[in-house]
């Protein structure tokens, strides 16, 4: 019985995989990539560590410099790491679906902003972007800048100690920052402790896809959820889940946002205007969507659990590289506390967005240790049409992956690409536009990004005006593995002292 049922299914899958397969991918299989075995293709490469598998992609990055094609099963992968071939990708209107490794997200993020599609997609986007509009952004300002004003006092414990694991603090100040602002919700100390579970829970959601993405067996969801890590994945989200309706569960109850603010409804004007008493916060938008009959309860926690993540640990992961990389260049530090100090002086003057602009090389360190260590380091599309990708000719159902962290670290692109130059980006770019994508490109681009900057440009400034940071960990010293977003496999370390 047995027997006949494993010979069925490998006849099965041997006609699906030259008849369906062969059809579907004729113009792909003629680029370069490591060979696979029959029917499995390279599945069976990823079979290792976490941080093997990592230094595995780098490994084929290096070895086909352009792009490479990998099989699993029946699915084809175009991994892309020219410029132009990531610029046809994204600018094109039919590719902006998420590929093949985000389904893995969705037990999580559902039709979240991140995932979703087609109309879903531009509804929700449509409905959130008034959230990141410049007007907001002034009162989010104040806020963060409290919270950066926190960081600086947390860190004086930390003044003098040996070595300070400076992802633990940061991620405190970003999941306090996301919640004060974008959801409305200042933490207090019950809910505080269940944010300690819950920055934890996001890490273990991370191991889990990893685990099972490189296990082709665990695709299938029905099959994944009857796994030991798909039960453990079910407690974790359960975690999450609970932390995610107590920050909205509050918002509900301590804010009238029908009062909160007024929006025009012609689509050309984007005014609007903000009780000057009251910040308006984006789960404002989504309890008002939701009111006005545009959005379930479903739709908004779809979206609180997208931007609760995408707004603390991304930015946590930015900020922890930027403080590494400033305590390993001192010069580059003392300017940038010169930077300050020329234009604010000895006053402690609440720093404005205006005033931020002006900090020209605090923002040039900010996106060159973007550039080098990217949070978000590959994205991925799939096509439902054929596309050209220069002389490139793919069908439709092709997956593509763009690798951001060696699109970032092209020699063609950047001088001297491993170093810390920030001053590289106070000139005009002589690499192509999409060489340096650190909040992806196109029409799903990061809507936080403005937000995102704000947010690291006052703690940086805050935390470098008060203490000296001395380094701990080198980057020579980072063994980085595969996760959702850019981690590494050891914590890293800076030293504090006071100016």
């Amino acid at each position: 019985m047995w027997t006949l049922m494993c010979v069925t299914i490998i006849i099965a899958l041997f006609f699906y995989y030259y008849l369906v397969g062969t059809s579907r991918h004729k113009k792909v299989n003629e680029i370069p990539g490591p060979k696979g075995i029959f029917i499995v293709g390279n599945a069976f490469d990823f079979l290792m560590k976490a941080e093997c598998i990592f230094y595995y992609f780098r490994y084929l990055a290096n070895k086909y410099k352009d792009t490479f094609e990998l099989t699993v099963g029946n699915q084809r992968f175009l991994i892309l790491m020219h410029p132009m071939h990531v610029e046809t990708l994204i600018n094109s209107t039919e590719h902006n679906d998420k590929g093949y490794l985000y389904a893995f997200l969705r037990p999580w993020l559902q039709d979240g902003l991140l995932l979703s599609s087609g109309k879903k997609w531009y509804q929700r986007r449509k409905i959130l972007t008034p959230a990141f509009h410049f007007k907001i952004l002034c009162h989010f300002n104040s806020v963060l800048v409290e919270q950066s004003t926190k960081l600086v006092e947390n860190l004086q414990s930390e003044v003098n100690c040996s070595k300070t694991n400076i992802y633990s603090v940061v991620s405190d100040f970003t999941i306090n920052s996301i919640c004060e602002t974008a959801m409305g919700t200042v933490l207090d100390e019950e809910s505080s402790t269940v944010s300690k579970s819950y920055k934890t829970a996001i890490h273990d959601l991370g191991t889990h896809l990893l685990y099972r993405s490189t296990r082709v067996w665990l695709h299938p969801e029905s099959l994944f959820n009857l796994s030991q890590i798909g039960r453990a994945q079910k407690k974790t989200l359960d975690l999450i889940t609970s932390f995610r309706n107590c920050v909205i569960d509050q918002r509900r109850q301590n804010v009238n946002f029908k009062d909160l603010y007024t929006k025009t409804m012609n689509e050309n004007d984007d005014e609007f205007f903000v009780n000057d008493k009251r910040r308006l916060a984006m789960l404002d938008i989504l309890l008002n969507a939701e009111q006005q009959g545009v959005m379930d309860s479903e739709g908004i926690n779809e979206e609180v659990d997208t931007f609760m993540f995408e707004g603390h640990d991304t930015t946590a992961t930015a900020l922890q590289f930027a403080f590494m990389l400033l305590a390993n260049h001192p010069d580059d530090q003392d300017k940038i506390v010169e930077e300050y100090s020329k234009l604010f002086g000895s006053s402690n003057q609440r720093l404005t967005l205006n005033d931020l602009s002006k900090m020209k090389y605090l923002e040039a360190c900010i996106k060159e240790s973007l550039r080098l260590y990217p949070p978000v380091y590959f994205i991925e599309r799939k096509s439902n049409k054929p596309l050209k990708l220069r002389n490139i000719e793919t069908t439709s159902h092709t997956k593509f992956t763009i690798m951001i962290f060696d699109l970032h670290r092209r020699s063609d692109q950047f001088i001297e690409p491993l170093e810390f130059r920030p001053e590289r980006f106070l000139k005009e770019p002589t690499w192509h536009p999409f060489a340096y994508l650190p909040f992806s490109a196109g029409k799903r681009n990061c809507i936080g990004q403005k937000f995102a900057m704000m947010e690291m440009k006052l703690a940086i400034s805050a935390v470098l005006s008060k203490y000296r940071l001395l380094p701990v960990t080198k980057p020579q010293d980072i063994v980085f593995t595969v996760d959702i977003v850019l981690r590494t496999r050891d914590p890293i370390f800076v030293k504090f002292e006071k100016r």
